[in-house]
């Protein structure tokens, strides 16, 4: 179904400006996105960052820390988390930002699924204020 993400647009923005998120690879921009807004839910931690490069894009990343496990979990961590990404982040981010989702130690890959996508909702709302 259709999801709706309630955040207050200010300008007159389409609701999908973009199909999929690009994805980041670069050390550098985990570490800009470090640098910004920062959210602790239960399922995993959100860094956002306002890019300010006059690209629309918008950017996600993924990391799980071995802290989260051994390769299996982390694996099974950062997939549920794309996958929680491409439900939300089309309808909920917003352009010109970059998005990284952080797995947490034994919650990420056991947390409900449909709970972590409505923290992850929330989470932008709360950010985008």
């Amino acid at each position: 179904g259709v999801q709706t993400c309630a955040l207050p647009i200010s300008e007159a923005t389409p609701a999908a400006v973009f199909v999929r998120p690009e994805i980041m690879t670069k050390r550098a921009d985990f570490l800009d996105a470090a640098q910004g807004r920062r959210m602790a839910l239960p399922g995993f931690h959100l860094q956002a960052r306002f890019r300010d490069d006059g690209l629309e894009a918008v950017r996600v990343g993924f990391t799980c820390s071995k802290k989260v496990g051994n390769a299996v979990a982390r694996n099974r961590a950062k997939r549920r988390l794309r996958e929680i990404a491409r439900l939300v982040l089309p309808t909920c981010a917003r352009p010109g930002w970059d998005y990284v989702l952080v797995g947490r130690r034994d919650t990420t890959a056991a947390a409900d699924f449909a709970q972590m996508q409505s923290d992850l909702k929330a989470a932008l709302r709360k950010i985008h204020k």
